[in-house]
């Protein structure tokens, strides 16, 4: 959680993308377990995080935490509530894996685009704006409440793919838009659903101080590094997580298919957004 509290203060991905992998493939843990310890942890970590954010004054879009925040508070109740208790552990497992992959093809695609202008805002905010934000926060908050986080990721490719806004705004951005969702799932799996373990309670009592401190850290060195470093970074976790999952991970057809599914789903979005050119520079 050192390494884990740094990138999700710094980066797209959150802590719990470190987290949760650790979790299922090395220490065996339940996925059940591994998402609450995430949402919990990152309650600490990420939170922290944007209180650093804020009072650094690093960029935001203020607005998308308005819309899709509120969005992803709705969408990580229903969620919890209504989503995950269906969902089985390998589909969780592999919903992880198709999201961080996702995550990667936005990132990819993102670099593919050589031009150079970026916007530092949305730089069209109507009515239509707002129902992609209120959307994509819903999405986020249904996968956050799957595997621990997701809101932060659909938030930065809608953000970068679509609205070509700067990484450098978008990230932080992203961590704060998180801290909104992750507070609430975590209150409501320890106070409503009551799944969170004396075990999981320990993890989560063991690692509060270092994420305290990690969070922000984070937040503080990945404003200074290099976007270059930023990417390669993102990169490698997802190509691990990846070839972890195909490696470590006994999946049966049905999940294989849905997976794949899914997977080719954002994929196709991840594209189209990318290829739209309304909120171009150039063109505005």
């Amino acid at each position: 959680m050192i390494f884990g509290s740094m990138v999700g203060g710094g980066t797209s991905e959150g802590g719990g993308a470190i987290a949760f992998p650790v979790f299922t493939k090395l220490l065996h843990i339940a996925p059940i377990d591994a998402r609450n310890f995430s949402l919990g942890i990152q309650s600490i970590g990420m939170v922290s995080a944007s209180l650093s954010i804020l009072y650094l004054k690093i960029p935001i879009e203020r607005r998308a935490l308005l819309y899709a925040g509120v969005a992803g508070l709705i969408g990580v109740t229903i969620g919890a509530l209504f989503v995950a208790p269906h969902a089985s552990p390998p589909l969780v497992r592999a919903s992880f894996t198709v999201l961080v992959s996702s995550l990667g093809l936005a990132v990819l695609l993102m670099n593919l685009d050589r031009q150079v202008l970026r916007n530092d805002r949305i730089p069209i905010f109507g009515n239509w704006e707002k129902l992609i934000l209120v959307f994509a926060g819903l999405v986020g908050g249904i996968i956050s409440a799957l595997v621990g986080c997701g809101e932060n990721t659909i938030a930065f490719m809608v953000m970068v793919l679509l609205f070509r806004m700067d990484e450098k705004v978008v990230t932080p951005t992203t961590v704060i838009l998180m801290s909104i969702v992750t507070i609430p799932g975590f209150l409501l799996h320890l106070f409503v659903i009551r799944d969170f373990g004396a075990p999981v309670m320990g993890y989560w009592l063991a690692a509060v101080p270092v994420v305290a401190v990690g969070g922000p850290l984070g937040a503080l060195i990945c404003s200074y590094m290099p976007r270059r470093a930023i990417v390669i970074l993102l990169l490698s976790l997802i190509a691990l997580e990846f070839v972890s999952t195909l490696a470590l991970v006994s999946l049966s057809k049905q999940v294989l298919w849905a997976s794949s599914g899914a997977f080719a789903l954002f994929g196709s979005v991840a594209w189209a957004m990318s290829s739209a050119s309304r909120y171009r520079p150039g063109r505005l």
